[in-house]
Order: structure tokens, then C-alpha cells, then sequence
């Protein structure tokens, strides 16, 4: 197994800036995680020293510089390069200093002349980047943040908008094994929702690299790093879409997958190797509904499906198959029609489900109803459920929304 021995980090992230309105202290929650996963022996696997962090008050202007020629300094061409910035971005959209800027710390733009001279133009970070003799490098920019750069004092006529434009990212990108991944297109932010410890997108990005990416080879690879977080964020906030720039010859190896181990299927935080569990019959109409609309919009979602009959093994009891399905998957969700109750194999799916929910005191069984039925014909234990109207006429698409919302969150408690 290939080490990252010759693999080189730069994360950086910047809140509390000298002369512009601060982001939220996400950003430096963010930057600390990227750090500590790189270097954690059980994941990523890069040697600590080759890892830098620079937060707040230490990404100077000169500091940042510095340590992208130390990048330059001490890689090589069979390098793999890593560069993390959570922060402000912007640009200047008129006046002879007009252009993109990464805004350091102690960035000063009450003038063009004094941003030209404070913040790192895009001219000036594509050259640095370019000077990195490592054809294995990414780029993560997390830097378009909602709130905005803000307006400086006495600089009325100075138009400074935040966000960096399509077009930078793809002079970022140019040249041989180069990738940028941006948190949002140029006229979109890059969300934190409420209450959580990071950013939407480094959050994604944070789970792929814990282990949330399937690996054969014990790598985890760049084109598979952004499948993965894209649909995530975009299904968790749709007016935010990752952007992806390369020029690349191959699928190079961003990390280690689980310290290097090989072919262990990824699970979330809880444990999960499924986020839903299918249970239904069978037989039409039933079937189809289930694979025409639900398991695609489900999926679409970037949710983890496994579904009644399609995760049993060849040469194992069915019923111990079902069992592992259950297990393995946060919720199950039982597709109510008038042939699901009278099938014995979908009430063992939905009795095991709930007596595994009852024994961990958690809600594991979430049912959705497809067709009208006899509300007499349902036992009790599920009428006391609280049950999801996919077909209502006029109910069913908020109803869907709720259950992709169900499915992405904790397992409920009791």
C-alpha cells in the first residue's frame, strides 16, 4: 500500500479579519478539521509536518505568500499537494486595480490601490500556484460566504462584491494535474445552516474524506471526492452548487481511505452503511412505483438506499439477509398499500425493524403510504405511527421532502 509520504497541506482559515467584516467562527472550525483529518494515521495519512495550518491573525498577507514558496520549496513533480482557504474572496469590479483578491487578515480595501496592496490578486495566486512543481495538486476554496465581505468605511465609490467569478477558477486550474473545487458558483454563497459545527460544503467534504467514499485500493481519488460532495450539498441546499476545474491525466489519490485499508464499506457517524431500508411487495403496482420513483428520488437526494430483495446474498437465508439489511440501514421505510399488509414477509421486515427501534429505544420504522387503505387493517403498532401521504394529489411532493429530511438526520430517540 502506497503511503502519502510525499504528500504537502495548506489550510488556512480566516473569521476575524483587521478591517473587514469577520465570517462566521465555522471557518475556523473548518480549517482546524481539514487539518487534523490530513494528518490523523487512520485517515487521510499525511506526516504532520507537512501539513501547515495558518488561522485568523496568522494568515497575513506575508505569511500566505511564505507558505505557498514553502510549498513550492518542498515538493516535487510526483507530489501530492492539498491547499485548504476558508475565508473572504472578492472582487473589484471597476478602476485600474479591477480583479479577483483572496483577502488575507490584515487586507485593507478602503481604496483599490490599498487592496491591490493588502490582499493576493488572482494574477499573483495563480503564479504562486503554478510555481508548485507538483502534478497532483487540489485547490479547495470555501470563500463565498453568506453576509458578504461588507462595505468599508469612506469607500462609497469603490464597487467590491463578494465571490469569485467562473472565469478565475478556470485560470486556477490551468496546467498539468491541477484541480480546483469551489464551495459555490460566482453568484451563489457557501451555506453554514443553523447549528452546525462547519460549512455545508466542507462538512460533505469532511465526511468523504472520514471514510463516506466506497475504495478497492484503500485511496481516496479526487473524481470520486467531489461526486461525492456535490449531490450532497446541492440536494441539502439547492441555490448552492460546488464547482469543479481540472486539467487532469488521471484520477490521482487526494488521501488515504480509512488509514489505507481496502475494501471496508463506508458507514456515517451512527454507523450506518444504508440511510433507508425498503420494505415493500414485490408485485405491481407496488415494484414499481418503488424503483420508477422512490429508490431514484431517494438516491438523487445523495441518500443510501438498500432495498427488499436486492441486498440478500446468493446461498444465505433470505431471512438472515433481511436482518443484515435492517441492521445496517438508520431507518426503514415500509411502502403501505393493501398488498404490503397482506404480505407475511413484508410484516416480518416491519416487526424486526421495530422490535430493533424498541430494544435501542430509537424510532428505527418510517411508513410511507402509497395507495389508500383500510385504516381497520392496520395493526396497531404501526397506526400509532405517524404515516407519510406519497400519493395524495396535492400533499405528496411536501411529504417527499419530509422524508428525505427524515432520512438525513439522527436516528430518533425515544
Amino acid at each position: 500500500m502506497p503511503g502519502m509520504e510525499n504528500a504537502h497541506a495548506l489550510v488556512v482559515g480566516i473569521a476575524n479579519y483587521q478591517h473587514v467584516s469577520p465570517l462566521p467562527p465555522t471557518v475556523i472550525q473548518d480549517a482546524r478539521d481539514i487539518r487534523d483529518l490530513l494528518v490523523d494515521p487512520q485517515h487521510c495519512g499525511y506526516v504532520p509536518d507537512h501539513a501547515q495550518i495558518l488561522l485568523d491573525q496568522e494568515a497575513t498577507g506575508a505569511a500566505l505568500r511564505q507558505a505557498l514558496a514553502d510549498l513550492a520549496a518542498r515538493t516535487d513533480p510526483d507530489s501530492t499537494v492539498f491547499f485548504y482557504l476558508s475565508s473572504h474572496g472578492g472582487r473589484v469590479e471597476t478602476g485600474p486595480h479591477a480583479g479577483e483578491y483572496i483577502l488575507p487578515v490584515d487586507a485593507d480595501y478602503a481604496s483599490g490601490e490599498f487592496i491591490a496592496q493588502t490582499a493576493i490578486s488572482g494574477a499573483e495566486f495563480t503564479a504562486a500556484l503554478r510555481a508548485i512543481p507538483a502534478r497532483k495538486a487540489v485547490v479547495v476554496l470555501d470563500c463565498c460566504h453568506a453576509g458578504g465581505i461588507g462595505q468599508p468605511k469612506g469607500a462609497a465609490a469603490l464597487v467590491v462584491k463578494a465571490g469569485l467569478p467562473e472565469s478565475y477558477y478556470d485560470a486556477l486550474a490551468a496546467g498539468r494535474g491541477r484541480v480546483i473545487l469551489a464551495s459555490s458558483r460566482s453568484d451563489e454563497y457557501s451555506y453554514v445552516l443553523p447549528g452546525a459545527a462547519n460549512s455545508l460544503f466542507t462538512r460533505h467534504l469532511l465526511a468523504g474524506l472520514r471514510g463516506g467514499i466506497p475504495s478497492d485500493d484503500g485511496l481516496i481519488r479526487i473524481f470520486d471526492l467531489f461526486e461525492y460532495v456535490q449531490p450532497r450539498v446541492t440536494a441539502e441546499k439547492a441555490i448552492q452548487h460546488p464547482l469543479f476545474k481540472a486539467e487532469l491525466e488521471d484520477n490521482f489519490a487526494v488521501g488515504l481511505y480509512l488509514g489505507g485499508q481496502k475494501g471496508v464499506v463506508p458507514r456515517d457517524e451512527q454507523g450506518f452503511r444504508y440511510d433507508a431500508y425498503i420494505s415493500y411487495v414485490d408485485q405491481e403496482p407496488d415494484a414499481a412505483w418503488v424503483w420508477d420513483t422512490l429508490v431514484p428520488r431517494l438516491e438523487g437526494a445523495g441518500l443510501r438506499v438498500a432495498v427488499s430483495g436486492d441486498v440478500e446474498e446468493p446461498g444465505v437465508a433470505r431471512v438472515v439477509s433481511v436482518e443484515r439489511g435492517i441492521q445496517q440501514a438508520k431507518r426503514t421505510v415500509i411502502v403501505l398499500s393493501e398488498a404490503y399488509l397482506a404480505d407475511h414477509l413484508a410484516d416480518f421486515e416491519n416487526v424486526l425493524a421495530q422490535t430493533m427501534g424498541i430494544q435501542e429505544g430509537a424510532y428505527r420504522l418510517l411508513p410511507v403510504r402509497i395507495a389508500p387503505i383500510d385504516p381497520h387493517r392496520l395493526p396497531v403498532r404501526l397506526s400509532m405511527l405517524t404515516t407519510l401521504d406519497l400519493a395524495h394529489p396535492r400533499r405528496a411532493e411536501r411529504e417527499f421532502d419530509r422524508l428525505v429530511q427524515a432520512l438525513r438526520g439522527p436516528l430518533p430517540r425515544r
